[in-house]
């Protein structure tokens, strides 16, 4: 019978780590037919390119912070004060098929979740107090919080949830960032608690999220720990891709092939 694990990750990890360990429940869920949805933090602040960004266009600002290229796409992301979601789903889940689908039914999720919290947000194309779009000839900002897709979660006119999507031979890996507090490394991007002067504990919120989430993702959930079949790919992924001496991280685009 198809099940939704459920990992809660209370220790942080790298960058690299945790970008490794997505793409190994992505591959995995090829061979199991689970879906994971799994929630975990960084042990440092890390930038993580987007699949087709060129990491030449990084801020100085950013260029001492430890860096990993994501397999999805969209913006760069300062992850620093967050919590960060994976979900990931075998070609088999009847969500898969309609990408548009999952973004609405996770991020609707979070936003009736935060509202347990009083926190108040809105997705951006609900919301009347979105900020203006960017003109059509302008590119889009390097950052992924300074970006507007309408499926972005906003609190006031500012953006503190945005998800991206990859997907692989039908199954799909969905992650996204809740940022919670404002990083030094990226004043200018305010987090939910500085914007809501609501100050919940972390570790309790971000259990609820997992719990909420998981119940409207169709399949019977069940708390869970990475298997070792997981655990042994992700390591292998790590010392061959997103290991920072490895340069597949810095490499433009036109040099990534991934499957």
């Amino acid at each position: 019978m198809p099940r939704l694990r459920i990992i809660f990750e209370t220790e942080p990890q790298s960058g690299s780590r945790n970008m490794a360990i997505d793409e190994a429940l992505l591959e995995n869920s090829l061979i199991t037919g689970d879906a994971v949805l799994r929630w975990y933090r960084w042990s440092e602040p890390t930038l993580s390119l987007g699949y087709f960004q060129n990491s030449a266009d990084l801020d100085p600002a950013h260029a001492s912070l430890p860096l990993v290229r994501r397999l999805s796409g969209g913006g760069a992301i300062l992850h620093h004060h967050e919590w960060t979601y994976s979900c990931t789903l075998p070609p088999s889940h009847p969500l898969t098929g309609n990408p548009h689908d999952l973004y609405v039914l996770i991020h609707e999720t979070v936003i009736e979740t935060l509202s347990r919290y009083n926190f108040q947000t809105a997705l951006r194309g609900s919301s009347d107090r979105e900020a203006p779009p960017l003109a059509d000839d302008q590119p889009d900002p390097f950052l992924c919080f300074q970006r507007g897709d309408p499926c972005d979660i906003l609190c006031g006119r500012h953006k503190i949830l945005g998800s991206a999507q990859r997907r692989r031979r039908g199954a799909v890996l969905q992650h996204g960032s809740l940022i919670l507090r404002t990083s030094p490394f990226a004043p200018h991007i305010p987090g939910l608690f500085d914007l809501s002067g609501i100050s919940p504990d972390e570790l309790d919120l971000a259990r609820t999220l997992s719990v909420t989430v998981a119940e409207n993702l169709l399949y019977p959930p069940q708390i869970d720990e990475l298997s070792p079949a997981e655990l042994d790919l992700a390591q292998k992924l790590y010392l061959s891709r997103y290991s920072e001496k490895i340069d597949w991280n810095r490499q433009s685009p036109g040099q990534n092939s991934l499957s």
